[in-house]
């Protein structure tokens, strides 16, 4: 991570009290561009993505899972037993000195702990609390367990992914990162800089299953419409030859994006075909129809003629949204990937980032090398910073309220 002050985000602290993917990949972002993220374990289990199969060194002596690894770059490591109510007091002196702090407890269990939203805003009226969960801190779910699987069922999105027409789980975890990762940053830095400008923080509740439902925008449009989206008839899940993927002779498959007219015309040209350049979705060719399914059923039979590197090498020289499916392999090792440097390998572990790219005063922003967090290895330093004293540390370490 970036320490400079040209970081962005240098000068913002954070405490984290998540764990396994959606909050620690939040703090991950944030820590990426400079901010200080301290990562709070309990005295057990800790997050439990250390544990989680397949396992790698991380050159402390210990073992991680790669994605804990590489999610908890850069943070800093904090153990203490919530339940111990000196515990409790060492935390919130923290409070004090940090700017947010995020959590992903079943809703009612940090007021339960004695550390809601009241005695966090008392102690410092500018944190802002971000509250991650899979349906929200109120609804009839709200107490439910959930994983990624249920929340992109429940938000009608699993419904829309779909493979000899059944669901078909994806293996990006779309309700973690989108409804709950990328929903929990954009709203939590949005709050932040409300807090800056007003000096008021506030309490941010995200639910991963909203985020799910306020960005499947084509569905919704479509119900709006008066029709129910069926996976493989619609515009973008297959139903016309334009936007879909093709099976090669190799068994490789090819994406092919060609949605506007222009590109559609590029396409047939290239495959050897413009007798097909007239049947597209905007010349009246409607997706799900039988005349659309019969274009998909003529382009799949040309595509797969001819193996994957073929049509590679035919495209190259074109503009018409054709790619490769690439395996995860693949695609780190793309030339795109490595042009743009976000491919990273440390401690075991491959990341990707920073998250975006920011250039200005002739550079750009860079982050430095992912390091596993071992469990308490800041503790006795954060927690002397925010005034607690070396007894009272020593005596948390001594009953097992704190580790370090």
């Amino acid at each position: 991570m970036s320490t400079t002050a040209a970081a962005p985000l240098s000068g913002l602290r954070v405490i984290d009290l998540t764990r396994l993917l959606p909050g620690p990949a939040v703090t991950m972002h944030l820590a990426d561009f400079g901010a200080e993220v301290i990562k709070v374990e309990d005295t057990g289990d800790g997050d439990y993505l250390r544990g989680f199969p397949p396992q790698v060194a991380t050159g402390d002596g210990a073992s991680a899972n790669p994605s804990f690894v590489a999610l908890n770059r850069g943070k800093k490591s904090l153990c203490l037993n919530l339940k111990d109510a000196d515990a409790r007091d060492a935390l919130l002196h923290l409070v004090e000195r940090s700017d947010a702090l995020i959590e992903s407890f079943r809703p009612g269990v940090l007021a339960r702990l004695g550390l809601g939203w009241d005695v966090l805003h008392a102690r410092n009226p500018r944190l802002v609390l971000c509250s991650l969960s899979g349906y929200g801190q109120h609804g009839p779910l709200a107490q439910a367990a959930g994983h990624d699987i249920n929340y992109i069922a429940l938000a009608g999105v699993l419904d829309q992914i779909r493979a000899q027409g059944r669901p078909a789980i994806p293996n990006l975890q779309l309700g973690d990162v989108l409804g709950g990762t990328l929903s929990a940053l954009s709203t939590l830095l949005i709050a932040l800089l409300g807090a800056q400008r007003h000096g008021q923080g506030r309490w941010v509740d995200v639910a991963m299953t909203d985020g799910l439902l306020a960005h499947h925008v084509f569905p919704l449009a479509e119900l709006d419409a008066g029709v129910a989206p069926v996976a493989g008839d619609t515009l973008l899940t297959g139903g016309v030859a334009c936007y879909g993927v093709y099976e090669t002779a190799d068994g490789r498959h090819l994406a092919v994006g060609a949605l506007e007219a222009k590109f559609w015309q590029t396409f047939c040209a290239v495959i050897d075909r413009p007798d097909l350049a007239s049947r597209h979705w905007t010349a009246g060719e409607a997706p799900g129809s039988a005349a659309a399914r019969d274009t998909v059923e003529t382009v799949a039979a040309i595509i797969r003629a001819q193996p994957r590197a073929h049509w590679e090498q035919r495209f190259a020289a074109v503009d018409c949204c054709v790619t490769p499916v690439l395996t995860p392999a693949e695609a780190l090792a793309h030339p795109q990937s490595a042009a743009r440097g976000i491919v990273h390998r440390d401690a075991g572990a491959t990341w990707i980032g920073p998250l975006a790219a920011m250039r200005g005063d002739g550079g750009s922003h860079r982050v430095g090398p992912a390091r596993a967090v071992a469990v308490g290895a800041h503790t006795r330093e954060l927690l002397q910073a925010a005034g607690v004293g070396a007894e009272a540390i020593d005596a948390l370490i001594a009953r097992g309220a704190a580790r370090g």
